[in-house]
């Protein structure tokens, strides 16, 4: 890497450390109360309680191709200052429908507010445009760890938002933590317009009529034509769904058993979980390879499924239990995202990075609709009995299924 382009990265990757903070900050401090909303508006035993998550999720999902062909037209900058301006004006919908105790408004907030994560996920494809293909990884876990510091902080600052909200502006208790969110991703956005020049998109020399121009199906078609493809592919999807099907559901379960002064504190653990180890992740799969860092996340999820299922009606072991599945969740998200950079030829790479994330987030979404319905139909326990046998499929897969076996941490494995 010359001297000029490695300048122009390393000023890339402190921008979208900055927007990182901020999104995750926004994301960590209203989803949490989401559930509570819906709740409130439907009962404490609606089965609906996960489609809080599972709108944001679908939100995120629908509109990652939208800013993906924002990106491959205009640019990474275009992409992310739309995501995070359509994410606030999601928040002030969503205070609406709080305040009407309107489910249609609350949904259609939660729906344009999936922007954000839309665009915060897509940032971690930015952090890769310039760096050196030995380097990716590692790349891209600076961007996923600049999450931790706002999307562990953002569910403890619930209070003091809710709080604010009432006695300040006169709101519902669970308006304030909108109005937060709101704050901190107008603050992204700036971040982004003003600070993210060059564009790392162009200053790679990406072309981008060719990729605007790509079809879903066609993308679709690219990113599983080879088997690191498949196998990326199925490292995200499987990772999102197992991780969002027993999160989503983890707060109205400690709600149900009288522990909801406990839940700010299992999510921002399990968020930690998902963020807070990505340097070591990108060095380990920079080091081990890629589908290395696919199959230690396949293991995390299964022990981390194991664990909630056991958990019992106490909160105790939904401590490591929630951590242990952001952790694997991160290593399916390095692991598989960098795969699939690695494995998709640069001129259709845009398009394909917002069709995987469509995937990966639209899957994630189904678990968390899903989610409320299996856990009032069979429990919370076989919910994350469903979540193991989802991550224990990927683990046979990795093993078993994929050009994997060939490295040496798989390989490993599948000797004994």
């Amino acid at each position: 890497m010359n001297v000029e382009r490695a300048a122009i990265q390393r000023r890339v990757l402190r921008v979208l450390v900055g927007g990182q903070i901020v999104g995750a900050a926004a994301l960590g401090a209203s989803v949490t109360v989401g559930a509570f909303v819906v709740q409130d508006i439907l009962g404490d035993e609606t089965p609906l309680g996960g489609i809080a998550t599972a709108t944001v999720t679908m939100g995120t999902a629908f509109m990652s191709q939208v800013l993906a062909r924002l990106m491959a037209r205009g640019g990474r900058r275009a992409g992310l200052q739309a995501g995070y301006l359509l994410a606030a004006l999601g928040c002030f919908v969503a205070v609406v429908g709080v305040e009407r105790s309107s489910l249609a408004w609350f949904l259609a907030g939660l729906f344009l507010f999936g922007n954000g994560q839309a665009a915060n996920l897509l940032a971690r494809y930015a952090a890769t445009d310039l760096a050196e293909p030995n380097e990716r990884s590692s790349a891209m876990s600076r961007v996923v760890f600049a999450s931790t510091f706002g999307a562990v902080f953002g569910p403890l600052l619930v209070s003091p938002a809710q709080w604010a909200g009432e006695q300040l502006f006169g709101l519902s208790t669970y308006s304030g933590p909108w109005l937060a969110s709101s704050v901190f991703l107008l603050a992204a956005a700036l971040n982004t317009f003003v600070r993210l020049r060059p564009d790392p998109l162009a200053a790679s020399g990406g072309s981008f009529v060719p990729q605007a121009r790509m079809k879903l199906s066609a993308a679709v078609r690219v990113a599983t034509a080879t088997p690191n493809g498949r196998l990326a592919l199925a490292a995200m999807v499987i990772s999102q769904a197992t991780m969002v099907a027993v999160m989503t559901m983890t707060p109205v379960h400690l709600r149900l058993h009288g522990h909801e002064t406990v839940s700010p504190y299992v999510v921002s653990l399990h968020i930690a979980g998902m963020f807070a180890f990505s340097p070591l992740v990108g060095k380990f799969a920079d080091r081990h390879g890629r589908t290395s860092a696919i199959f230690v996340g396949a293991v995390l999820l299964v022990l981390a499924s194991a664990l909630s299922a056991v958990s019992g009606d106490g909160h105790i072991v939904l401590f490591p239990s929630l951590w242990l599945l952001g952790i694997g969740w991160n290593f399916g998200l390095i692991g598989g995202s960098s795969l699939l950079v690695e494995s998709i030829d640069e001129s259709a790479r845009v398009r394909v990075q917002g069709t995987a994330d469509l995937l990966m987030s639209f899957c994630g979404g189904l678990a968390g609709f899903s989610s409320g319905f299996v856990r009032r139909a069979i429990g919370f326990h076989l919910l994350s009995v469903g979540a193991l046998v989802l991550a224990g499929v990927l683990l046979v897969y990795c093993v078993w299924g994929s050009a994997g076996s060939r490295t040496p941490w798989v390989a490993a494995f599948r000797r004994r």
